[in-house]
C-alpha cells in the first residue's frame, strides 16, 4: 500500500466533495496498492473513505489472502459480492469509477437505496496525473529502451517488407532490449497511408520514395513509452523534405512551450501555430498529444480545449502532424515530463531529417 498516493488522492476526493469512491479500475488498484489483478467478469474494488477507512473486495480466485497490505474482504462465485460490498458503502455520494460495469453499479443502488453513485475517477486520476520520482525514472528508462527498439527497426526496413512485417520488426526488437510487450498495437505505415494517422497496418509493400512513420511504445514494469519518427526510403520529394520540416519544428515548438503553471492548451497553440503558418493548418487533424504512464492514454488531453494546469511530474506526448490524403503524412512525437522550470524530454532518438536505405 503507497500511502503517500493514498494520502494524496483522500485529498482530492476532499477537492471533489466525495467522502467515498470506489477504486475498480486494476490499474488505479495498482497504483495505490501494488496488487495488480486482471479480474476479467469478477468485480474487484477498492473502498475509500475519507475517514481513513480502505477495504479491497477481491474474488479469492485470485489467491491475494496473505499477499497484500489493505484489509481484504474475499469472496467466491457462490456467494454476493455486492452483499458484501455494501455493508462498507455509506448513504449519500459515492464516487465510482467511470469504466465499471454498470452491473454492479445498478445492482448496488438496488442494495443500497440511500446511495447516489457519481463518476468518482477524478480523484484518482488526478493524483496519477503527476508522477513521483520512482515513476519518472520508470518512464525514463521505458522511453530510452523504446530509442533503442525504433532505432533497430529503422535499420531493419527493406524494400519490399509489408507494414505487417514491420509491426513484427519492431515488436522483436522491443522485447530484444528488455520490454516486456507493445504498450500498444504498433502503427507502421507506408506511403499514401500515412495520411491517415490511426493507419490499421496492413500487406501494403514497401517502396523507393515511401514516407514511412513508425508511431510505437513498450512496457517497462508496467510503465508506458510511446514514440513516432518519419523517415523516408531511399529517396524523398522537395515537398516532403519541407513538410518534414515544419512536422519536426512544431514539435520543438509544442516541447519549448511546456513550462508548469501554464494551461494545457497553450502547448497544442504553440506546434499547431506552426503548422497552420505554414499552410498546412487543415492538415493537423488531431490534438498534440495526450497523457501517459501506467495507460497510453490517461489524463491530461494536451490540446486546444484543454485548460488543465501543467505542473511538475505530469507525463504526456507533443505529437504534431501533417496529413496529406492520398499523398504522405508526417507525424514526430515524443514524451516529455514538467519540471519546475520547463520539462525533460524522454525521447532522446534522432529528430533529424532522414532517408534511409
Amino acid at each position: 500500500m503507497n500511502i503517500s498516493r493514498i494520502n494524496r488522492v483522500r485529498e482530492n476526493m476532499a477537492a471533489c466533495g466525495l467522502d467515498q469512491i470506489l477504486v475498480t479500475s486494476p490499474l488505479s488498484v495498482y497504483y495505490l496498492t501494488g496488487t495488480m489483478v486482471a479480474p476479467g467478469e469478477r468485480m474487484f474494488a477498492l473502498y475509500l473513505n475519507a475517514n481513513g477507512e480502505i477495504r479491497l473486495f477481491a474474488n479469492r480466485l485470485f489467491a491475494l489472502n496473505g499477499n497484500v497490505d489493505v484489509p481484504l474482504t474475499e469472496f467466491d462465485d457462490t456467494e454476493d459480492p455486492i452483499g458484501l460490498l455494501s455493508a462498507s458503502v455509506k448513504p449519500g455520494k459515492l464516487g465510482v469509477d467511470k469504466t465499471w460495469p454498470s452491473q454492479f453499479t445498478i445492482r448496488l443502488m438496488e442494495a443500497l437505496p440511500g446511495m447516489v453513485p457519481v463518476v468518482g475517477s477524478a480523484p484518482v486520476d488526478d493524483a496519477r496525473m503527476c508522477k513521483d520520482a520512482e515513476e519518472i525514472a520508470l518512464m525514463r528508462e521505458s522511453s530510452r529502451m523504446n530509442d533503442e527498439a525504433i532505432a533497430r527497426t529503422i535499420a531493419g526496413l527493406q524494400e519490399g517488407m509489408t507494414e505487417l512485417e514491420l509491426e513484427e520488426l519492431y515488436l522483436k526488437n522491443a522485447k530484444a532490449v528488455g520490454g516486456e510487450g507493445g504498450s500498444f498495437t504498433p502503427i507502421s505505415c507506408f506511403g499514401a497511408n500515412c495520411a491517415e494517422p490511426h493507419h490499421d497496418n496492413d500487406e501494403t509493400r514497401l517502396k523507393a520514395g515511401d514516407a514511412v512513420i513508425l508511431d510505437v511504445g513498450l512496457m517497462h514494469k508496467r510503465y508506458c513509452s510511446d514514440m513516432t519518427r518519419t523517415v523516408f526510403f531511399k529517396s524523398a520529394t522537395d515537398e516532403q523534405k519541407h513538410v518534414y520540416d515544419v512536422c519536426r519544428r512544431a514539435n520543438e515548438a509544442g516541447r519549448a512551450a511546456v513550462r508548469p503553471g501554464l494551461p494545457m492548451c497553450e502547448f497544442d497553440r504553440a506546434a499547431r501555430k506552426v503548422i497552420e503558418d505554414a499552410g498546412y493548418g487543415k492538415y493537423f487533424i488531431h490534438r498534440t498529444g495526450h497523457g501517459i504512464g501506467l495507460e497510453v492514454h490517461e489524463h491530461p488531453d494536451n490540446s486546444s480545449t484543454s485548460q488543465i494546469i501543467a505542473r511538475p511530474g505530469m507525463c504526456f506526448s507533443v505529437e504534431p502532424g501533417i496529413y496529406l490524403p492520398g499523398n504522405f503524412g508526417v507525424r514526430v512525437e515524443d514524451l516529455v515530463v514538467v519540471t519546475e522550470d520547463g520539462c525533460e524530454t524522454l525521447n532522446l532518438a534522432s529528430r533529424d531529417f532522414c532517408v534511409v536505405g
